[in-house]
C-alpha cells in the first residue's frame, strides 16, 4: 500500500513515470473524440444544409405550391402539405410565408400568421439563402427559398431547417463505442504503466528526480569536506571507498579503493579491526604519530550490502582545535563589544576611552591612546606635530606611564614612533631588552621595567591614508609576551576603532564648520531703532548646528520689520540655506515690500534652490522652511504679519492677558500653489509681540497644541520687560537636552508721539510748494532744527515738485522726528522715480540727484493706493 501511494502521489520518479504514461493515453483518448465529434458534427451540419435547401426548393417548386399562395386562404391549402413533406424528408419544420415573411404554414400551429425568423432579403431578391438561428423552435439549420411566377416574379417563400440537437445524433450514436476502445486502451496501458514504475519504485526506494540528484551530487562534496575520516568495505575486508581524510589520517595510496585492506600497509592492530568488521566505539589506535579514535558498524543491519563503515577522529588534533576553538572565540567576542561598544557617542576623546575601557583587562593590564592635537580639533593630523596622551586605562592607578593629557613626542626608534612612521604595528615582547623603547624616557622606562610590564604592542590609528594618532597596549600580570596572533586581534581592535574616531573627528571638524557659519551669519547686535523695545535669545541644538535665524530690520517711515524663520534638518547645509534666506530679506525689506509679497518672494527663492540641487544631483535634501514677517508702525500703531507654515505669534496685552494672532497660515516655504495672505492689527503701546521657532513648543515627547499651551502659561507668567520675558520663557519651556534650535524674539511695542509727526495736504498747484517750504520751515523751528531748514526745504520742494507734476492727486506731506528726521510725500500714482544724470545742457533731470545728495537714505513704497518718496536726514 506504501508503495502505491508513493506511485499515485507522483512526488517519486516511479510515480512521476506511472503518472506520465496515464496522462498521454488521456490525452490521446480525449483528442480522438473531440476530432471525431467535430468531424461527424460539421458532416451533419453540411448534410443538414443540404437537405434543408433541397426540401425547401422541392416544395417551392411542387405542383400547386405557387397557386396555393393565390387562394383566399392559403394555409388551409398548405399547411397539410406542409406537415406531409415534413415527415417525409425528416426536417423539423416547412415553412411558406409571403414576401413580408408572414407564416402560412408551421408544425406548431400558433406560430402561424407570425413573422419568420430569420434572413428573407436574398430569396426576395431570388437567390435561395442557407443559416444558423435560433428560431421559434430553437437553435436551427434552415434555408429560405423563393416562390415564383411564371414572370420569374418572387410570389412567396418556403424555409425548411432542422434544429441543432438532431444534427449530433449520429455523433452520439458512435460516441459510446469510442469511450469504450479509449476506457480499454487506458486500462491497458495503466496496467503496463504500473508495473514498470513498481520496478522503478523498488529500485529508486521512493526518491523524486531532483532528490536523487541531489543525493549523488552532494554525496562526494559531503564525504569528502567532512573532518572525520570515512571507510566503506565489503564483507570480504576490500576497501570500497575512503574519503580524504581517511586518506591523509591513514596515510593510504592512491589505488587504494579495491585492495584488501590488509594489504594497505596500515598498523597491524588498526587493519586487523577493519578487516574484522566487528563493533567499535571510540576505540584509540596509534597510527604513526596520531592517535586515531575508531568506530565501526556494519551496514546490512537494515537491510543494507553486507559490509562495514568505519569513521576516524584525530583526538590529538582535537584537543588542540578546543583551545584555538575558545580562544577564536574570546577573540570575536571581543571584535563584536568592540563594534557595538567603541563610538556610541561622537566624541573623539569619549571614543578613545571606550577603546581602552574594552582592552583592559580582556587583552591587555593597561591600554593607552595618543592623538594628535589637530585631531582632537577635528582637524587633519599633522606628523610632525607632538601627540597628547587622551586616554589610559589599567587594572590599576599607579601605573609609571604618562598621565592623561601629556603631550608626547615619541623618538624615532621608540614602537610608538616606528609604527607612526611607517604606520604598521609593532610588537616588542620583551621591553627590558628593547633599548630603542628606553631611548625614550630613561628614567620612566626603568620604572616601567621596574613595575612589571614586560611586553607592549604598538598600532597606529589609521583612517584612510590619515595616522590619527597610536594606541599602546601593556602586558604585566601574564607572564607570557604577547605573540603574532595577539598582534592580528590588536591591529583589527584598532581599525574597527579607528572608524569610530575618524568619524567622530569629521564630525567635531563639520560641527565647527557649522557653528562657525551659523554665528556669522546670525545678527551679532540688534539694530538701532526707536519702534520696538527688542530682547531675544538664540540657543543651538545639541544634536548639531541648525536653520533657526531671526532679524530686527528697521524701515523707512520709522518701522520695524521682525522676521523669524526655520530651515528644517542641521548641520552645513541647514546653516547655509539660513543664510541665504536671511540675506534674501535683507535685500526684499529693502524694497519695502508688503510681508505677504516678501513671504511670495521667499518661497520663490527656495523653490529655486531645490531645483538647482536637483538639476546639479546634489545629495542634500531638498529644503524645507518657514518664517514670519512682521511689521510695524510706530506712527499707527498698526502691526501686519504673515506667516508661511510658521507657529502663530503671541501677543501679551498691557494688562498681561496673552493671546495667540490669528494670522493665516500658509505653506512652507518651497512648495508653491498658494497665496500668502496677512493679517493687520492694532496694539496697544507697551505690548508684547512674542515670535519663536517650533524648537520652543514642540519637541518628541509632546504634541505642538501642548507646547503652545505651556508657552502661554510662561507668558502669563514673566515680567513686563522683553527682557525678563525671554528668561521666564527659557526658565520654564527650555529642554534638558534640545533637539532642535530655538529663536525667541519679545519686542514691546512703542508710539512715535503726536508731537513728533506733522502733516499737511498739498493741492496740485506748483505754487503750493512755497506753503510747504514754509509750513517746514516752522515746524523744524518747533522742534529746534534749524540747522535742517535749508535741506529739508530743497528735499522737500523736490519731492513735492515731482508728485504735482508726474503724480497724482490726493498729494500728502508727513515729517517724522525720530532718531533720524524723515520727510514723506504720499501721491496716488505708481509711477516710481528714477534717479539718473543730467547732463550739462540739460535743462532739468537733477532734482533726484541733489535728494540723494543731500539725504542719508531715500527710496519708494508703495501703498494699495499710491506710493510715497521718502528721504532721511541725521539729527545734529
Amino acid at each position: 500500500m506504501a508503495g502505491l501511494r508513493s506511485v499515485l502521489g507522483g512526488r517519486s520518479v516511479a510515480g512521476q513515470v506511472f503518472l506520465l504514461h496515464v496522462v498521454i493515453v488521456l490525452l490521446l483518448v480525449v483528442a480522438a473524440a473531440v476530432a471525431l465529434v467535430l468531424q461527424v458534427r460539421h458532416d451533419t451540419t453540411r448534410e443538414a444544409r443540404n437537405r434543408s435547401l433541397a426540401v425547401a426548393e422541392t416544395f417551392a417548386n411542387a405542383p400547386g405550391t405557387r397557386e396555393a399562395l393565390d387562394d383566399s386562404d392559403p394555409t388551409a391549402v398548405l399547411q397539410p402539405r406542409a406537415e406531409a413533406a415534413r415527415k417525409l424528408a425528416e426536417v423539423d419544420f416547412v415553412v411558406v410565408m409571403n414576401t413580408d415573411g408572414i407564416r402560412y404554414t408551421h408544425p406548431k400551429r400558433d406560430r402561424i400568421g407570425k413573422r419568420f425568423v430569420g434572413t428573407i432579403a436574398p430569396a426576395l431578391a431570388g437567390r435561395p439563402v442557407t443559416e444558423e438561428v435560433t428560431g421559434t423552435i430553437g437553435r436551427l439549420v434552415q434555408a429560405v427559398v423563393p416562390v415564383k411566377d411564371p414572370d420569374g416574379r418572387v410570389v412567396g417563400l418556403v424555409s425548411a431547417g432542422i434544429t441543432t440537437e438532431h444534427v449530433g445524433v449520429e455523433a452520439n450514436e458512435q460516441l459510446p463505442l469510442l469511450l469504450a476502445a479509449a476506457a480499454a486502451a487506458l486500462a491497458l496501458a495503466t496496467g503496463g504503466a504500473g508495473l514498470v514504475s513498481r520496478r522503478l519504485l523498488r529500485q529508486t526506494h521512493g526518491l523524486g528526480p531532483h532528490e536523487m540528484t541531489r543525493m549523488y551530487e552532494h554525496h562526494d562534496a559531503v564525504l569528502h569536506a567532512v573532518r572525520e575520516g570515512v571507510i566503506i568495505l565489503d564483507d570480504g575486508g576490500t576497501l570500497l571507498l575512503a574519503n580524504d581524510e581517511a586518506h591523509r589520517l591513514l596515510g593510504l595510496p592512491a589505488d587504494a579503493e579495491g585492495r584488501h585492506v590488509l594489504d594497505l600497509g596500515l598498523d597491524p592492530g588498526t587493519a586487523a579491526l577493519l578487516a574484522s568488521g566487528r563493533v567499535a566505539t571510540d576505540e584509540v589506535h596509534r597510527v604513526g604519530d596520531r592517535l586515531l579514535a575508531i568506530n565501526q558498524r556494519p551496514t546490512d543491519r537494515t537491510g543494507g550490502p553486507p559490509g562495514s563503515v568505519a569513521t576516524l577522529r584525530d583526538s590529538t588534533e582535537l584537543r588542540a582545535l578546543s583551545g584555538r576553538a575558545e580562544a577564536a572565540r574570546e577573540r570575536l567576542n571581543m571584535l563584536y563589544d568592540a563594534g557595538v561598544g567603541i563610538g556610541t557617542s561622537l566624541d573623539v576623546t569619549r571614543t578613545a576611552e571606550e577603546l581602552t575601557e574594552l582592552a583592559v583587562p580582556r587583552f591587555a593590564d593597561f591600554c593607552s591612546v595618543d592623538l594628535f592635537d589637530a585631531v582632537l580639533a577635528g582637524g587633519q593630523p599633522d606628523a610632525a606635530a607632538a601627540l597628547r596622551r587622551t586616554a589610559l586605562s589599567g587594572i590599576r592607578k599607579d601605573a609609571p606611564l604618562y598621565p592623561v593629557g601629556e603631550q608626547i613626542r615619541f623618538v624615532g626608534s621608540s614602537p610608538q614612533g616606528r609604527s607612526l612612521a611607517e604606520g604598521r604595528a609593532v610588537l616588542e615582547p620583551r621591553l627590558a631588552a628593547a633599548p630603542g623603547w628606553q631611548a625614550q624616557d630613561l628614567e620612566r622606562s626603568g620604572q616601567v621595567v621596574e613595575y612589571g610590564i614586560h611586553s607592549l604592542i604598538t598600532v597606529p590609528l589609521r583612517a584612510g591614508a590619515l595616522v590619527l594618532g597610536v594606541v599602546s597596549f601593556w602586558r604585566c600580570e601574564k607572564p607570557a609576551p604577547f605573540d603574532a596572533e595577539e598582534l592580528a586581534l590588536a591591529e583589527e581592535l584598532v581599525a574597527r576603532a579607528a572608524v569610530s574616531i575618524d568619524n567622530a573627528r569629521r564630525y567635531t571638524r563639520e560641527h565647527s564648520m557649522a557653528v562657525t557659519l551659523q554665528r556669522s551669519l546670525l545678527p551679532r547686535t540688534l539694530p538701532e531703532q526707536d519702534a520696538l523695545d527688542v530682547a531675544y535669545r538664540y540657543l543651538p541644538a545639541q544634536a548639531g548646528v541648525g536653520g533657526d535665524w531671526f532679524d530686527v530690520l528697521p524701515l523707512s517711515g520709522a518701522r520695524v520689520a521682525l522676521v523669524v524663520g526655520d530651515v528644517v534638518g542641521h548641520g552645513l547645509h541647514a546653516a547655509a540655506t539660513m543664510g541665504r534666506l536671511r540675506t534674501a530679506v535683507h535685500n526684499f525689506s529693502a524694497l519695502d515690500l508688503p510681508p505677504d509679497e516678501l513671504i511670495a518672494l521667499l518661497d520663490e527663492l527656495v523653490g529655486r534652490i531645490d531645483q538647482d540641487e536637483a538639476e546639479e544631483g546634489a545629495t542634500a535634501p531638498v529644503t524645507g522652511a518657514t518664517c514670519l514677517y512682521a511689521v510695524y508702525d510706530p506712527v499707527s500703531r498698526r502691526c501686519t504679519i504673515a506667516r508661511a507654515g510658521h507657529p502663530p505669534p503671541a501677543l501679551i496685552r498691557p494688562d498681561g492677558g496673552v493671546e495667540y494672532l490669528d494670522v493665516p497660515a500658509g505653506p512652507p516655504l518651497g512648495l508653491g500653489g498658494l497665496p500668502f495672505e496677512t493679517a493687520e492689527l492694532e496694539l496697544a503701546e507697551g505690548s508684547r509681540l512674542v515670535l519663536y521657532t517650533d524648537g520652543l513648543v514642540e519637541d518628541r515627547q509632546r504634541d505642538i497644541d501642548v507646547g503652545l499651551e505651556l508657552l502661554r502659561e510662561a507668558l502669563s507668567r514673566a515680567g513686563e520687560s522683553p527682557e525678563e520675558t525671554c528668561r521666564a520663557v527659557l526658565e520654564a519651556r527650555r529642554p534638558v537636552r534640545a533637539s532642535d534650535d530655538i529663536a525667541l524674539i519679545v519686542a514691546r511695542t512703542r508710539a512715535l508721539a503726536a508731537g513728533q509727526v506733522a502733516e499737511w495736504s498739498v493741492p496740485g498747484d506748483p505754487a503750493a510748494v512755497a506753503e510747504v517750504r514754509a509750513a517746514v520751515t516752522r515746524q523744524l523751528a518747533r522742534w529746534g532744527l534749524d540747522e535742517l531748514t535749508f535741506t529739508t526745504e530743497l528735499i522737500l520742494s523736490e519731492l513735492v515738485t515731482n508728485a504735482i507734476r508726474y503724480g497724482a492727486e490726493p498729494i500728502h506731506v508727513r515729517v517724522l522726528r525720530d532718531r533720524n528726521l524723515i520727510c514723506e510725500v504720499f501721491d496716488s500714482s505708481s509711477t516710481s522715480p528714477h534717479l539718473r544724470y543730467a547732463t550739462m545742457t540739460d535743462e532739468g533731470g537733477r532734482g533726484l540727484f541733489l535728494v540723494a545728495q543731500l539725504a542719508e537714505r531715500w527710496g519708494t513704497r508703495y501703498l494699495p493706493a499710491g506710493k510715497v518718496i521718502w528721504a532721511e536726514q541725521p539729527l545734529p
